[in-house]
C-alpha cells in the first residue's frame, strides 16, 4: 500500500534514474549513460536503450543496485526497522517522502560526469552526461525541495563530492567515500535524531564475514562474489581495496533471492577468475567447484560474469575452458560476456603504472598476454569488453604506437574495445593531470579511430547474435538504431582520416562552430516504424 503524500518512510535510498535499469539485459548499454544528453532523443534513450526496473505500487523498486542492496542491508542488520526503510524509484520519490523523512542516501557511479567514460564522450560530443543530469535532477525533486530530509550519497563515484563547495551548491550533508557497511548505520541514525553529520566519511574495509546479505534482489541479479583487487594500477580505485572473497554460502543465499525474484545470477568481482585467488594465481579448483555449485542450484539455468583479468585468462586456459563447459558457453550461438582492461600496448607504461596488472606474466610480455587471452577467450566463446586508456603519464608517440600494433593483433578477435582518456583518481589522484581534448595529437587520433573501427566491424556480428534472444518491437528497434549509428559512424571516421589527416580536435572545432555535424540525424522515423510493434512487446 503505498504511502500517505504527508508522512513518508523514515529512511529513503535511491539511485538517480540511469542506475534504476538493466538496459534490456545488454552489459554494454549500461555505458550509454555516460554519452551527453540531446545525442539521441530522451524518449527513445528512456524507452530503447535504459527502460526503467519494475516499481511497486507503493513506489518502491523490485531490483536495484548492488550498493544499494548492501546499504539497505547494513541498516536493516544495524536495527532500523523494515516498516522504516524503502528502496524506492527516483521519480516516485512523492510516495515515499513526507515529513516523516529525515534522510535520503542516494547511490552514484558518476555525479558530476567525471568518471573516464563520461568525461571521453562528453569532451568529444559536448554536452552533460545522461548519468550527471538525473543525479542533479534527483536532488532537485520536488519531494525533496518541499520536506528537507538530509542527503547522504556514497558509492563508487562519492569521491567526486569530496570538494564543499560543490557539495554545499548540490545541498548534499554527507558524503561516504569507500566502502560504506560498517558506518551508514550510525551516520543515519544521527541523521534521524537530527544529531550534525560529518561532511565527509571515509569507509572502513569490511571484512568478509561482516559484509551483510542483501534482503532483496539486485538489477540484473549481480552478486558480488569478491571485493577489492590488489593488482595495484595507479589509475584504478577498486585496486586500492583489499581483496576479500564471499563464501559460496553467502553467494548462494543472494543467488535464491535474486532467483525468487525472476533474475539470474550475474558474478561480479574485479576479476571473476580470482576467486578464493593465492595472491594473484588462479586458484582453479575454487573457481571451478564456484561455477559448478551456482550452475547447479535449483533454478539456476544461466550464469553470467562481470569482470575478468587477462592476465588471469591467459594463466588459466583450462579454467576459462572449463567454466565455458560448466555454462555452455556457444550453445544456440550464445556466449559470455564481460569487462576487462587493456589500457596499453606499451610494457613501459605498464611497468611505470601497473605492473601488477600483468602477473603473474612480466610487463615485457603484456602485449602476447593480452593476444594470448583474447586468443583464449575466442576458442571459448567469451566475449571481452576491454577499455585502453588514452593519455597515461609519461606517454610517447612510440608508447602508442606499440598499442596500435597491438590492435592490429587483435582485429580477428570478436570483441569491443572502448578508448577512454586518463582521468586522475586512484592511485593518480592530484599526481597527474587528467586527459583532455586538447591534449589529443594527430597520433593519439588515429588509436582512437582505430578502436571504434573494430568496434564497428564486429558491430553488425555482435547485433545480430545479441538480438537472437529480443524479439517485438524493442529488439527491433535497438537493432535498427545501432545499424544506423555504425553506419553514421564509418563516415565520420572517413572524414576524420580524409578530410582532416587525423585532427579529431579540429574537426570537432567545426562541428561545435556548425560547419559539419557529427550529431545523428533526426531518427523519429524509427519511432514511428516500431510503436505499433512495441506495444506488443
Amino acid at each position: 500500500m503505498a504511502e500517505k503524500a504527508d508522512e513518508g518512510r523514515k529512511v529513503v535510498l535511491t539511485a538517480d534514474r540511469t542506475l534504476m535499469s538493466e538496459y534490456s539485459g545488454g552489459i554494454f548499454l549500461g555505458f550509454s549513460a555516460c554519452v551527453p544528453k540531446g545525442l539521441i532523443p530522451d524518449w527513445l534513450y528512456f524507452s530503447m536503450f535504459c527502460p526503467s526496473v519494475q516499481v511497486n505500487e507503493d513506489g518502491s523498486v523490485k531490483y536495484a543496485p548492488c550498493g544499494t542492496r548492501k546499504v539497505e542491508a547494513a541498516l536493516l542488520d544495524y536495527g532500523f526497522q523494515k516498516e522504516d526503510v524503502v528502496v524506492a524509484h527516483p521519480e516516485h520519490l512523492d510516495k515515499v517522502v513526507g515529513l516523516r523523512t529525515k534522510v535520503i542516501g542516494i547511490t552514484e557511479n558518476d555525479p558530476l560526469g567525471m568518471g573516464p567514460a563520461t568525461s571521453t564522450f562528453t569532451q568529444l560530443f559536448g554536452g552533460e552526461a545522461y548519468m550527471a543530469v538525473k543525479f542533479r535532477e534527483l536532488l532537485s525533486h520536488p519531494a525533496i525541495k518541499r520536506y528537507k530530509p538530509r542527503i547522504i550519497v556514497g558509492g563508487p563515484g562519492a569521491w567526486q563530492l569530496e570538494d564543499k563547495e560543490v557539495r554545499s551548491k548540490l545541498g548534499i550533508d554527507c558524503v561516504v567515500i569507500g566502502e560504506g557497511e560498517k558506518v551508514v548505520g550510525s551516520l543515519f541514525e544521527r541523521a534521524l535524531d537530527g544529531e550534525p553529520l560529518p561532511e565527509v566519511v571515509y569507509g572502513d574495509v569490511v571484512a568478509e564475514d561482516e559484509i551483510p546479505l542483501i534482503k532483496e534482489a539486485t538489477i540484473d541479479g549481480i552478486v558480488e562474489i569478491a571485493r577489492g583487487c590488489g593488482r595495484g594500477c595507479d589509475f584504478c580505485i577498486p585496486t586500492l581495496q583489499r581483496y576479500r572473497c564471499l563464501p559460496i554460502s553467502h553467494i548462494l543465499k543472494e543467488i535464491e533471492i535474486n532467483l525468487r525474484a525472476g533474475r539470474r545470477p550475474l558474478l561480479h568481482a574485479e576479476d571473476v577468475l580470482r576467486y578464493k585467488a593465492k595472491g594473484l594465481e588462479v586458484n582453479k579448483e575454487a573457481v571451478i567447484d564456484l561455477f559448478k555449485t551456482v550452475r547447479s542450484y535449483p533454478g539456476v539455468n544461466a550464469v553470467g560474469v562481470s569482470h575478468f583479468a587477462l592476465s588471469s585468462v591467459a594463466s588459466a586456459p583450462d579454467v576459462v575452458e572449463e567454466i565455458s563447459n560448466i555454462l555452455e558457453a556457444g550453445k544456440d550461438g550464445g556466449w559470455l560476456s564481460g569487462q576487462t582492461g587493456i589500457e596499453t600496448g606499451s610494457p613501459r607504461l605498464i611497468k611505470a603504472h601497473m605492473k601488477g596488472k600483468c602477473k603473474p606474466f612480466n610487463p615485457e610480455d603484456w602485449p602476447q598476454v593480452v593476444i594470448d587471452a583474447f586468443d583464449i577467450l575466442s576458442r571459448n566463446c567469451w566475449v571481452p569488453c576491454a577499455t585502453l586508456i588514452i593519455g597515461l603519464p609519461g606517454e610517447t608517440e612510440k608508447d602508442i604506437d606499440l598499442t596500435v600494433d597491438l590492435l592490429e593483433e587483435l582485429k580477428n578477435f570478436k570483441s569491443l574495445i572502448v578508448p577512454l582518456f586518463l582521468v586522475s583518481m586512484g592511485g593518480l589522484k592530484d599526481k597527474a593531470e587528467s586527459f583532455t581534448l586538447e591534449k589529443i595529437t594527430p597520433k593519439h587520433s588515429e588509436l582512437f579511430l582505430r578502436c571504434w573501427e573494430h568496434n564497428l566491424d564486429w558491430g553488425s556480428t555482435l547485433l545480430k547474435e545479441y538480438f537472437l534472444t529480443k524479439s517485438g518491437g524493442k529488439g527491433y528497434g535497438l537493432r535498427l538504431v545501432f545499424s544506423y549509428a555504425i553506419n553514421r559512424s564509418r563516415k565520420l571516421i572517413r572524414k576524420c582520416k580524409d578530410d582532416y589527416d587525423y585532427d579529431l580536435p579540429a574537426m570537432i572545432q567545426d562541428a561545435r562552430s556548425g560547419k559539419i555535424s557529427l550529431a545523428p540525424a533526426p531518427i523519429r522515423f524509427i519511432y514511428r516504424l516500431l510503436k505499433p510493434k512495441a506495444r506488443g512487446d
